[in-house]
């Protein structure tokens, strides 16, 4: 089974497609996408969903599994953010894929055992429990994964 995961965003978005496999899940692609900084916010937006949707079509997961929104200081941000999440969501639905959503606690647990765990925990649990082609230095990248792995954990899949 393989899932699509990913670390929402309008400036870099973390995409990773996980293989569920036994006894240890395989990362079959990742990237750090990136968009343009000099286009419109709409623009930007445009093309986080045209990046998704090519994924969707090349990969065909049967799941998407991203981090939900929470609350920043910048609410400018937020909202460029909660705009490419929905579209994001958009085209998974669209596809027919089923969807889950995971706090940055429920994440933290899942992959490190401890709902406070810092940045540097969860990075360094990541290759621990996934297999990985090419290990990322990507923050965002790493960080869909995770996302993926916390739906492989918490989530019944046959």
């Amino acid at each position: 089974m393989t899932i699509i995961s990913i670390d929402p965003g309008f400036d870099r978005v973390g995409i990773a497609i996980i293989e569920k496999n036994n006894p240890k899940n395989t990362v079959i692609f990742s990237e750090c996408f990136n968009t343009n900084k000099k286009e419109s916010i709409s623009q930007r937006i445009l093309s986080v969903g045209t990046e998704v949707k090519r994924i969707i079509n090349e990969y065909k997961p049967v799941a998407l599994a991203i981090e939900k929104l929470y609350i920043t200081n910048n609410q400018k941000t937020a909202m460029a953010v909660a705009e490419a999440r929905g579209v994001i969501i958009y085209e998974a639905m669209r596809a027919g894929i089923a969807l889950y959503e995971y706090t940055p606690g429920e994440i933290k647990v899942a992959v490190t055992g401890y709902g406070k765990a810092d940045k540097s925990m969860v990075m360094s649990m990541i290759p621990k429990l996934v297999d990985m082609k090419v290990v990322s230095n990507s923050d965002d990248e790493l960080d869909a994964i995770a996302i993926g792995l916390t739906c492989i954990a918490c989530e019944k899949f046959n």
